[in-house]
């Protein structure tokens, strides 16, 4: 048998730096910000999306600079550029420095500009639908998943109910028979406000089922019990435990929904109970452009503005619940 080892104190003590230190760097635990950070950067056509989503943005933003840079007001008629005899843009006027995206048929408005507006009214009621749907739908969500029982039975009957609405049906007899002024509001202001709430409080029972099942699984956590063993009541552990584990599901369905809701705004618009003209939007070009299928390129550019924004949020959405998910590799 072996004599056992004779190791001094000094030996035994274990030095902080050499701990501390790995590689000459110190290591630092990342929080889950970072991690998601760090997984949103290696999803190279995610980040694409995202950046192409900025840009929509500052191009609704700053709209009034880029056409006052680029091209002329969105309503303005250059009926000299039209040919009488057909209604479409005379030969040598079409796509060029002038106008960027070509005339319109008919009043030979600027298209590059009213797509650069039109940018402006998707976006808002996109976003202002998608916040609407998702303060309802979180708020009844979580309410139903924690309290469960008759509470729970209740919401999720009106989550049935909402679901087997014909949406669009209502919103185009809704917003057919409102009046120029209501409720103290006219002309775009009304118009985006009806469109907001149409689309926003329908569409609230999708996010309310997610979170709602998100909710029935975080309830039986360790934390809410511990959270209940210390007195804590129902709106405190809702506001203060299960909302802040809910950020994540919430941002994802988020950036999904908004595209969503481009879409059933351009439909409105395209049906003719969107946003009224002379106000730009992608649907109602569409909607024009139909009578002129055999000019291409006035149909093209909304479309395309349609199809890229709607492809650049599911893209950075899809990327973005890839970075969020804990069990993702």
């Amino acid at each position: 048998m072996s004599a056992p080892l004779d190791v001094s104190g000094q030996e035994m003590r274990a030095e902080p730096e050499a701990v501390a230190i790995a590689g000459g760097a110190p290591i630092q635990g990342r929080s889950l910000g970072q991690i998601a950070w760090m997984r949103l950067k290696r999803d190279k056509v995610a980040l694409a999306g995202g950046l192409l989503v900025v840009f929509l943005i500052l191009v609704a933003v700053f709209a009034p600079l880029i056409v006052g840079a680029f091209g002329q007001d969105p309503t303005q008629f250059n009926s000299d550029l039209i040919d009488s005899s057909t209604m479409a843009p005379k030969t040598g006027t079409g796509i060029g420095a002038q106008h960027l995206f070509g005339i319109e048929p008919v009043n030979g408005r600027d298209i590059f500009s009213r797509i650069v507006y039109g940018a402006r009214i998707s976006l808002l009621i996109a976003f202002l639908a998608t916040l609407l749907s998702v303060i309802i739908g979180t708020l009844l969500g979580v309410t139903a998943g924690y309290f469960g029982g008759l509470v729970d039975s209740i919401i999720s009957k009106t989550m049935d109910v909402f679901l087997a609405f014909p949406i669009l049906v209502f919103a185009i007899a809704l917003a057919g028979i409102v009046p120029d002024s209501a409720f103290g509001l006219t002309g775009d202001t009304l118009r985006v406000s009806l469109l907001v709430f149409i689309i926003g409080f329908f569409n609230w029972p999708y996010i309310g089922r997610i979170i709602r099942g998100q909710t029935l699984s975080l309830r039986e956590r360790e934390f809410v019990d511990a959270a209940r063993s210390l007195g804590a009541r129902g709106p405190y552990i809702i506001f203060r435990e299960l909302l802040p584990n809910l950020v994540a599901p919430v941002l994802v369905y988020s950036t999904l929904l908004i595209p969503t809701n481009v879409l059933f705004e351009a439909a409105l618009s395209f049906l003719g109970v969107g946003v009224r003209p002379p106000t730009p939007t992608w649907g109602g070009m569409l909607s024009d452009a139909v009578r002129f299928y055999t000019i291409p390129h006035f149909m093209f550019f909304p479309g395309m503005a349609i199809f890229i924004t709607v492809l650049a949020f599911n893209l950075f959405g899809d990327g973005l619940r890839d970075a969020l998910d804990p069990k993702a590799r």
